[in-house]
């Protein structure tokens, strides 16, 4: 039977998310009151039977590793295959590769070892909660080289313009990839092709001193290849920038959002916390909010997402805001339109406002 092995290439993806990313990887950045971004990804791949995911992190991985463990959460702390976290290893002195075919060069063993004979490559600012299976079969069906996931939505949004966009047939070849704001078709970042395939093209990109190996091995032999669209038309999020991540985590405030996200799928995978519930003191206020676990809530909360741990002490009021684990709000502090990232403390009777377009960042542990 065809199967897939994953990658996930964060090569592209450094410090896209500002304050947030001073510290950390996009990847591992927190989302939606309990998870990290990296987990959809993962997820989605797990349930879709790869059961050997690579990922290429170049920098900044300390809180990815931390996260990701052994991979035990996404049943991939496994005996054959499982997770693989490949930092970056230029020890190889006739090593004239650049870009991310430095990842793809050092890694090769990764590709060659592999049982399978398909690779699945994602990156992880495409959020959405499904299964590749469909996709997979269609790429098999169409005999295709490569075949791209793209997805497109109703309303055109900023993050969305830094996507590329697919042009293709009524047969759903790709007939050119573009920065056309006017093509609804969106590149989600993922896409499969035959592990030969990629070799080959690997080969040819560094011979010819290339750095990108979707845009140098795939868009640059779009003649060459044949190359199909499968278009998915699930719930998903696009977040390539602070205010798209504000955006996307505050749009799950919306119930019909967040069953979309979360209950049209199996669950979403992440790593476990045992932390014990949330506790409500008489004069907690909260309304329309997504609150994890271990929170201690004495004031006001509305429309917002408390991540794991934090406090909200009496008299202190917070208005569509995303607060990270362990963040304490100390009495009288004022709120809005706010991004804290993890252990910050907002001292007693400040005021932060933000803008919905353009929220106020906190980076992590800061007192304020």
């Amino acid at each position: 039977m065809d199967t897939m092995m994953g990658l996930i290439n964060l090569e592209h993806e450094q410090d896209f998310l500002d304050e947030l990313t001073y510290f950390r990887s996009g990847a591992s950045v927190p989302f939606a009151g309990r998870y990290r971004l990296i987990d959809f990804t993962l997820s989605n791949m797990v349930r879709s039977n790869i059961q050997e995911v690579a990922i290429f992190a170049r920098s900044k991985y300390r809180s990815l590793m931390d996260h990701l463990g052994s991979g035990a959460d996404w049943d991939l702390d496994r005996r054959h295959g499982g997770l693989f976290i490949l930092p970056p290893d230029w020890n190889d002195p006739t090593d004239i590769s650049k870009g991310d075919l430095k990842h793809f060069h050092n890694n090769i063993d990764y590709f060659k070892r592999g049982k399978s004979d398909y690779v699945l490559i994602s990156g992880s600012q495409f959020i959405s909660n499904t299964v590749y299976d469909d996709l997979f079969q269609f790429h098999l069906e169409r005999k295709a080289d490569v075949t791209l996931l793209t997805t497109s939505y109703e309303k055109s949004l900023p993050e969305h313009s830094a996507c590329m966009k697919v042009d293709q047939d009524n047969k759903q070849w790709v007939t050119g990839l573009s920065n056309d704001i006017k093509n609804p078709c969106i590149f989600t970042g993922v896409y499969v092709l035959h592990k030969d395939l990629l070799l080959q093209l690997i080969d040819d990109c560094i011979a010819h001193y290339k750095g990108h190996f979707f845009l140098d091995g795939i868009k640059a032999n779009l003649e060459r290849l044949h190359i199909q669209a499968y278009q998915y038309d699930g719930y998903s999020a696009i977040v390539n920038s602070v205010s798209s991540y504000y955006r996307n985590n505050m749009a799950l405030l919306e119930k019909e959002a967040y069953k979309d996200l979360f209950f049209t799928g199996e669950h979403v995978l992440t790593k476990v916390g045992n932390q014990a519930p949330t506790t409500y003191h008489d004069q907690a206020d909260v309304t329309n909010s997504l609150i994890a676990s271990g929170c201690e809530i004495t004031g006001e909360v509305t429309n917002s997402i408390l991540f794991r741990g934090v406090k909200v002490n009496e008299g202190a009021i917070i208005k569509d805001s995303i607060i990270m684990q362990r963040c304490i709000i100390e009495g009288g502090a004022h709120l809005e339109n706010v991004i804290l990232d993890k252990d910050v403390t907002i001292t007693r009777n400040q005021e932060l406002h933000g803008a919905k377009e353009q929220p106020f960042v906190i980076a992590k542990r800061r007192k304020v």
